[in-house]
Parts: C-alpha cells; sequence; structure tokens
C-alpha cells in the first residue's frame, strides 16, 4: 500500500507541474485531461504528503528528546503526542481513500455483460443484470451510455457494454466483475424446474486520453453493415466499425449507432479501455505476492454470487454473506453487498499494513 500512495503522489506532483508547462497549457484538450486527473488525485495525494512530513517532524522530535539540550527536550516531548495523533488519524483517511485500489478514484469505467452458459436463459439473466446496474446507476446519478450490444430474439442479451460516468462510478463496481449464477424456473420452462444459468461481469476502469496513445497506425478499421437478431439488417449503409487492434489483437466492434463516426468514437473508447486493462492486469501481476483478498481483483473466472429465485436469496461467495432480498437487489438496491465487500476490504487493507509494519 505504501508502494501506491508513494506513485500516486509523484503521479500527482508530476501533473503539478504540468498544468504550468506552456505545450500543456496551449493544447485545451491535454490541459483538461491533465486537470481532471490532477483533481482525480489531489485528495489522497495531498493527505499522504502531509503524512509523509508528520513522519519526518516525529522524527527530528524523537532525536531531540533524546539530545542534550533540556529546554528543546521538553519542547520536543510536548509536541510528540499531537503529532502522533494527527499522523494516526491521517493514515486511517488513507486506508478509507485506497480501498479499492489504484483506480479507486476514478469515475468512468467500462462494463461488460456477457451471458455465460444456459443458452436463452443465460441471455436473459444478462438482461436483468444490466436492468439492475442501470437502476443502481441512475439511483446514484450517474450517466449510463450502451456502446455496444448484441441482442436475441427473445430480448437478452449475448453481450451489452456500458460506458458508466460519476462519482465514484468506478471504486463502488469494480466489486462486480466475476461470474454470477442464477437459480430459477425460466419463462420458457413448461414444467417448472429451476434451471441454473450464468453471465460474466467485467468492470474496467476508463483511462484519461493522455493514458493510452492510441494512432491509427495501431489498429485496423472495418466498415460493414449492422444487423440485428436474427441477422435482418438494422440499416444498409456501412455505418458499423470492428478495429483490431494489431500488437495485442484485441477486437472491438460498434453497430448501435446510425452514425459511422458514433460507431467509431465508441469502439475507440473501449478499445483504450481494454488496452488499459491488459497494461493493469500485467502490472498486478507482477505483484500478486503482494495482494492476498481476490476482492475487486476482475477475474471473470471466479463465481462470486449466486441469484436463488426460489428463495429469494442471494448469496456472495467471497465474503460468505448471504441476503434474503434478491427483489430489492435487483430493483437498483446493490448498496448493502457492495459496502460490505468494501468493508471486508478495508479490514484486509488494515491487516496487512500492521503485519508490514510490525
Amino acid at each position: 500500500m505504501r508502494k501506491e500512495l508513494e506513485q500516486k503522489l509523484a503521479r500527482f506532483e508530476e501533473l503539478e507541474k504540468q498544468l504550468l508547462d506552456p505545450d500543456v497549457l496551449a493544447n485545451p484538450a491535454r490541459m483538461s485531461a491533465v486537470a481532471r486527473e490532477h483533481g482525480s488525485l489531489a485528495k489522497v495525494a495531498t493527505k499522504y504528503r502531509r503524512f509523509r512530513q508528520l513522519n519526518d517532524q516525529i522524527r527530528e522530535a524523537k532525536d531531540l528528546a533524546q539530545g542534550d539540550d533540556l529546554e528543546m527536550r521538553e519542547l520536543a516531548e510536548a509536541e510528540l503526542p499531537a503529532l502522533k495523533d494527527e499522523r494516526d488519524r491521517l493514515w486511517d483517511e488513507l486506508l478509507d481513500l485506497t480501498v479499492g485500489g489504484e483506480d479507486a478514484h476514478r469515475n468512468r469505467c467500462v462494463m461488460e455483460i456477457r451471458a455465460g452458459t444456459g443458452g436463452e436463459e443465460a441471455a436473459l439473466f444478462a438482461r436483468d443484470l444490466f436492468e439492475m446496474y442501470k437502476r443502481y446507476a441512475e439511483g446514484r446519478g450517474w450517466k449510463v451510455e450502451i456502446l455496444s450490444v448484441n441482442a436475441t430474439e427473445l430480448g437478452g442479451f449475448k453481450e451489452i457494454v456500458l460506458g458508466i460516468e460519476g462519482e465514484g462510478a468506478f471504486a463502488q463496481l469494480q466489486y462486480e466483475s466475476g461470474g454470477h449464477r442464477v437459480q430459477r424456473v425460466p419463462e420458457t420452462e413448461a414444467k417448472g424446474r429451476i434451471h441454473t444459468s450464468a453471465a460474466t461481469v467485467a468492470v474496467l476502469a476508463e483511462p484519461e486520453d493522455v493514458e493510452i496513445e492510441l494512432r491509427p497506425e495501431d489498429y485496423r478499421l472495418d466498415r460493414f453493415s449492422a444487423s440485428g437478431p436474427g441477422g435482418q439488417h438494422v440499416n444498409k449503409t456501412q455505418s458499423a466499425v470492428r478495429l483490431t487492434h494489431f500488437a495485442t489483437g484485441i477486437v472491438v466492434q460498434c453497430q448501435d449507432e446510425k452514425s459511422q463516426h458514433k460507431n467509431l468514437a465508441k469502439a475507440l473508447r473501449v478499445l483504450k479501455t481494454r488496452l488499459y486493462e491488459k497494461k493493469r492486469e500485467e502490472e498486478a501481476s507482477k505483484r500478486a505476492s503482494e495482494r492476498k483478498s481476490k476482492i475487486g481483483s476482475g477475474d471473470r473466472s471466479e463465481r462470486i454470487r449466486t441469484y436463488n429465485f426460489p428463495d429469494n436469496r442471494v448469496t456472495d461467495h467471497r465474503i460468505n454473506l448471504t441476503l434474503y432480498k434478491l427483489d430489492s437487489i435487483l430493483a437498483g438496491d446493490l448498496d448493502p453487498l457492495i459496502e460490505a465487500l468494501k468493508e471486508y476490504e478495508r479490514q484486509e487493507q488494515r491487516a496487512a499494513f500492521g503485519a508490514d509494519e510490525g
């Protein structure tokens, strides 16, 4: 955790310099991105800078308290308790601010929901998850934008990709990454048997434009006609786009807008986010041994939650939490789950820091 705070402070101080750079000031788009990132880091960086100053002051006071000058020794001993109290309070605040990892400050994210095993029922479950997250986001006043969707004839989703923006969006939603399982009687089941199907959710922090450099020569752009469920043509113009990133092989396509320009803008946004996530995963794997908890790790293969309709029950397997309020959770009341996950990670952070200090 200390290493992450050092990195945040270094980045913050680098951005402070960029805000005074004439080249940055002359570029409104870059200036806006730098100012936005600087603002998002300000709270944690300034607290950590003060925390480091307090540590230095405590060390100096301890040295004086052991010196030969009686008057300076008494002054230092009198000053130490207040310095330690302020440092401890700041550290508690820093712990709370850093729960959720290094991207917790980001207010924009991309959410990908994909149907898993279970055929049409899995696609309908993916739609239910989309509606649940949409209600949760709207309840918090966040902006939700559909970036890409692949619908089925019965109204489900094979895949839907959302852009979500608002205060604390990534910090709250990152805990939703993983495998979601549903147990219920499908609408298409005549004999009333309970079926189990699944969907996966990935929540990716959306980078600022200046963080991921993406040039036209880095990807191939293919244009094609959009189509809908069953293969019928939605339009006859080549408004849909597909991007293939040469270096990573990542493929993104968007076809929901009638304008090719708008589809391209959305596809580029998703591609940049996936490239940032890949970079983030590579960095995380280097320090995987340092992280004991998988909370918020974004592992899509991990089954994180089961939704049982007959019992009105939701179980989060990561923290062994069971709630008998499935109806309200599907209606968008995700706070009981998310706050429990955040508190679990907060305690993990405290325990890990205590061990480090020991």
